[in-house]
């Protein structure tokens, strides 16, 4: 019997079909098995050593601050165009970024790049002034902005529980304590403190005000703490700390934190690596909510639409400019604590993480309401 021959057509419409198959199965198995992947890639397979500091560098030098008062080119003041420059300063900002170094080489980056990385865009110190240009900036209309450089903890140290990854933190740690301790000698001692950072930043301030500021005299300065992309129990770890949730807007001497996802979210990557923990008072974490400050609104626990959203930063693509858009991004804090920004998101770029995570987006998403905010709050403190 003689064989039929395939038609071309025929044959490019299997080769579709094969493709699409092949697509679907390599998106299961990455959706199954994405956690494991990123700690394969990510995770250091080294024993934990000091990263070195430059020889001679302490945070007295103005070197060692991504942005401080009379740094040249200080990323920290960048602002959309045509909005008006900031008055004089009446705040502190102490500001700490969030994780720019992902390499699995070391488990802690160094505080300096080689002067080709900003043309590769591959360095970590050139990714900390881009998320200081971002996201510290929604500060500089209430204050004089100080962000240093540390030697931070990798990516991948908060995807295991491997000892080194501790060593790493509490290293990193060191060098935020010590930061603040030249901060606070050089930074006006009558002027209020705005603590604030993201992600890995958060997670030093939150140890900050825990074992440094609580029961301190610089605990009665703070007019608010932005604990951005970090997630905080109301019950093992609220209790434990010198400051309250906010609950209000305007509400100052309180602790401010959201964690953004479209819809639908997934954020079993976050729940199952931080309900393996235990809180500040030493309990599991495991079953516990986060608290959750809209930044729409400012209360904490509500919902907002889109058109409370005065600001949104939609970057370019190389991250150095952004535009400036209104009435982009609803929020909403769901009953677990995270905040859910509706599944209509205008393209933000290619960073956003498994899951719908919009984590590196957190303050870009609502960038002119958190200026509105830290405002606010610091004028309720300033009126005591």
């Amino acid at each position: 019997m003689a064989k039929r021959r395939r038609s071309p057509a025929t044959k490019f419409l299997w080769f579709i079909a094969i493709v699409t198959m092949l697509f679907i199965a390599g998106a299961l198995l990455y959706r199954t098995f994405q956690a494991q992947l990123l700690k394969w890639v990510l995770v250091p397979n080294v024993e934990f050593s000091e990263t070195p500091m430059p020889e001679g560098s302490t945070y007295a030098n103005a070197d060692m601050w991504l942005a401080r008062p009379g740094l040249p080119d200080d990323p920290s003041q960048w602002r959309p165009q045509n909005m008006a420059a900031p008055g004089a300063p009446r705040a502190s900002v102490f500001f700490v970024h969030p994780t720019s170094f992902l390499e699995s080489s070391a488990w802690n980056g160094p505080v300096t790049d080689e002067a080709s990385c900003p043309q590769t865009g591959a360095c970590s110190q050139w990714r900390a002034g881009l998320f200081v240009r971002s996201q510290a900036s929604a500060f500089n209309s209430v204050g004089q902005i100080w962000a240093p450089r540390y030697r931070q903890a990798t990516f991948g140290a908060f995807l295991t529980d491997d000892p080194n990854a501790t060593r790493a933190l509490d290293f990193a740690y060191r060098d935020v304590l010590e930061a603040f301790e030249q901060f606070l000698r050089e930074a006006p001692a009558d002027r209020p403190i705005i603590l604030a950072g993201h992600s890995q930043g958060s997670y030093h301030l939150l140890r900050l005000l825990h074992e440094r500021i609580k029961g301190r005299p610089e605990q009665q300065r703070i007019a608010a703490a932005y604990l951005v992309g970090w997630p905080i129990s109301p019950t093992v770890d609220m209790p434990e700390l010198p400051l309250p949730a906010c609950t209000a807007a305007g509400q100052a001497g309180c602790i401010i934190s959201w964690a953004s996802f479209s819809e639908p979210a997934d954020p079993a990557m976050i729940v199952d690596t931080w309900e393996a923990t235990n809180g500040l008072n030493g309990q599991p974490r495991r079953g516990s909510t986060m608290i959750c400050t809209n930044p729409l609104t400012g209360n904490a626990g509500d919902a907002a639409a889109k058109e409370a959203n005065i600001g949104t930063l939609i970057p370019n693509d190389s991250l150095t400019d952004a535009t400036f858009v209104t009435g982009a991004i609803p929020a909403r804090c769901d009953e677990r604590g995270f905040l859910l920004i509706g599944e209509a998101v205008p393209d933000m770029g290619p960073y956003v993480l498994p899951g719908n995570n919009y984590h590196v987006y957190d303050y870009t998403l609502f960038w002119a309401n958190t200026r509105a905010d830290a405002e606010a709050r610091l004028n309720t403190f300033l009126a005591r």
